[in-house]
């Protein structure tokens, strides 16, 4: 894509839509001191150019689905097609080419049970032309990613800004009402749910976070007309999903916009008496976006974000290089064909 810079109010305004996806804009721009009009514009500026999109995910506990990172070798010829295709499933996240493009890792998500609980992983893969080598590492704990955003993304907005944006976007009374943007008004971040175990998705829930999955900012009105209910039903379910914390907000853009030029997969193998610690302590770390435990002769797993190959470099020789990790396989990111849950396959 071509160069794009951004200034403190670009980064603000996704700072706040990381904080609450569905703030009204009228509130974003005071928080940030501007006008509506102007964060209305910044908006569909990074939409259009810089690939911003705000996403709504079911958090991990209530979704009910396991999830695997699954590194597949491939030859350089089929890889491109390998990953178009498993970036168009509805069943994968984070589809990327790694390793000089003959290695693709995508996160797979399966149901727990059922005929077809690992359909993707023990049959449609094993299957496929092209592939010559299939890894699979159970998803046992995130330490960082997932609700919990990359520090990059998230360091404009103060404390009092943040608790401002949670506090205001609650939504009101009138779920009908939109903003002027078409948007919507959305609730704000909540407590987890007091009674302690996770809230389980219903098949209606799961049918508004599809439509939330592609567009976070769809209006009441527009969540209805999709999912075949009413802005009043929508608008309840909305809120009452976020009050039991069993979805959260999650900005797509484009790495290179934020400076990155350089991201890399980290697969760790570490003592199981130590995985904790290190864990913990990665999960600190500014360049890291992910840190998960996994399954496998590798039981580590991060993802660096980097402003360029020196940086990455300083960062494996100087701060990951602990004494407790007893080998690091690093894969560069050549290219990533889906996100979160955006398709980035043009």
């Amino acid at each position: 894509m071509d160069a794009f810079t951004l200034d403190e109010l670009d980064r603000g305004l996704i700072h706040a839509l990381q904080v609450d996806g569905r703030a009204p804009f009228t509130l974003v721009a005071e928080i940030l001191g501007s006008s509506t009009q102007t964060v209305v514009r910044r908006y569909r500026r990074l939409y259009a150019q810089a690939g911003l999109r705000v996403v709504a995910l079911p958090s991990p506990r209530s979704s009910g689905a396991h999830q695997w990172f699954v590194r597949l070798t491939a030859a350089t010829r089929t890889a491109h097609d390998i990953a178009v295709a498993l970036a168009r499933r509805p069943d994968t996240s984070w589809v990327r080419l790694t390793s000089g493009g003959t290695e693709i890792v995508a996160i797979i998500h399966t149901t727990p049970s059922g005929p077809d609980a690992h359909a993707l992983l023990l049959r449609d893969i094993p299957r496929t032309a092209g592939i010559t080598a299939v890894s699979a590492h159970y998803l046992l704990h995130t330490y960082l990613g997932g609700p919990t955003a990359w520090r990059g993304r998230v360091a404009t907005l103060d404390a009092a800004q943040q608790a401002r944006l949670r506090a205001e976007s609650t939504p009101g009374p009138s779920p009908g009402k939109d903003t002027g943007t078409n948007m919507g008004t959305g609730s704000g971040a909540t407590e987890p749910d007091p009674r302690g175990s996770a809230y389980q998705l219903t098949d209606a829930d799961r049918l508004l976070l599809t439509a939330l999955r592609d567009d976070a900012r769809l209006s009441y009105a527009e969540l209805a007309a999709t999912t075949g209910s009413t802005a009043s039903t929508v608008a309840r379910r909305l809120t009452a999903l976020r009050a039991r914390d069993a979805l959260f907000f999650d900005v797509d853009i484009e790495p290179s916009v934020l400076g990155v030029t350089v991201s890399a997969l980290l697969w760790m193998q570490v003592a199981p008496a130590h995985l904790d610690a290190v864990a913990t302590e990665l999960a600190g770390h500014q360049e890291l976006a992910v840190v998960a435990a996994t399954t496998g002769p590798t039981n580590l797993v991060a993802h660096a974000l980097c402003r360029d190959a020196e940086e990455l470099h300083q960062y494996l020789t100087r701060k990951v290089a602990l004494r407790a990790i007893a080998r690091i396989e690093t894969a560069p990111v050549l290219r990533t064909y889906k996100a979160a849950a955006t398709l980035r396959t043009n």
